[in-house]
């Protein structure tokens, strides 16, 4: 029986650790860590999103200020806004909430942050830094970067002779987390749609990473016996059982099954997920650090 990864757990480590290096960071240099958060339009789970940031950045000890402009908002007013924000030396990050209203380009205004400030980690710049192993100067994509922290606490930092498997290969989580991985010295294969028995391929990763969006596809036979499974998928599906109408979440790992054979396993929800934040706050406190010319913490 796998022993399951408490994501809140090491979340609430992470936040711990980066309201120690903000409080220190604004006692050494009267540097306030500040963090703005732009949200467009009324969609209610994007506004539940950054309710929740903006409140766990006002417990790390940030300045926390965001902007929520309405649905018609134009692409240069966000445009400007974004600008203003780049030149604002009490802004330390910059996160504008996705997805945008159809009519704006989201591609265009996620470049023009500057990296120094991009605490998502979707510029190319910092891109390009990752995918090259500079992870001293850019800003890592939080998802990946924090199921890579739930790894590092399973494995340590070295991860050679390890075999890695990722499933799945977007900008956003696939190919960020495949170059973390590489960086730990683990071999590493990108698999995906087009993957020839994915099954088989999966069934030789010591570590197995699902991040596809299809609700508990990878099954127990899919994985080696004490591999760590990192289940980075979020989906809604019916639970009739709970009544009509009614849904639950579940990972793209079938977690019941897959239990039987992991030696480790994140849950959906309460494993990857509590991460995303608590890396968010790090890129925060890590880009308000070099900003005062010290250097940044590791988390």
């Amino acid at each position: 029986m796998a022993d399951i990864i408490d994501g809140k757990q090491v979340a609430a480590s992470v936040i711990d650790a980066v309201k120690t290096a903000t409080a220190a960071l604004e006692r050494d240099t009267g540097t306030k860590t500040g963090l703005a958060v732009v949200i467009v339009g009324d969609d209610p789970a994007s506004h539940t999103y950054v309710s929740s940031k903006s409140r766990m950045a006002k417990e790390c000890g940030f300045n926390s200020i965001q902007h929520t402009l309405p649905a018609e908002t134009t692409q240069d007013e966000l445009a400007r806004l974004v600008a203003s924000l780049n030149e604002d030396a009490a802004i330390h990050g910059i996160l504008v909430q996705l997805p945008l209203p159809k009519h704006l380009n989201a591609e265009a205004i996620i470049q023009s942050i500057r990296p120094d400030k991009d605490v998502d980690g979707l510029n190319v710049v910092n891109a390009g830094k990752l995918a090259t192993g500079d992870l001293d100067t850019g800003l890592i994509s939080c998802t990946p970067a924090g199921a890579m922290l739930l790894v590092r606490r399973m494995h340590g930092e070295d991860l050679s002779g390890l075999t890695a498997v990722v499933i799945g290969r977007s900008n956003l989580f696939g190919k960020p987390m495949a170059q973390l991985l590489i960086h730990a010295n683990a071999t590493v294969t990108t698999a995906h749609s087009r993957t020839k028995d994915l099954a088989a391929v999966a069934r030789g990763a010591d570590i197995l990473v699902a991040a596809v969006g299809r609700p508990e596809m990878v099954k127990a036979d899919w994985i080696k016996p004490g591999a760590t499974v990192i289940d980075v998928g979020i989906n809604r599906i019916a639970a009739p059982d709970k009544g009509e109408g009614k849904t639950r979440l579940v990972g793209d790992v079938a977690f019941t099954e897959a239990m039987e054979v992991a030696a480790v396993i994140t849950p959906v929800p309460g494993g990857v997920g509590p991460m995303t934040i608590a890396m968010l706050m790090a890129n925060t406190s890590i880009a308000a650090h070099r900003a005062a010319g010290k250097p940044a913490p590791k988390f």
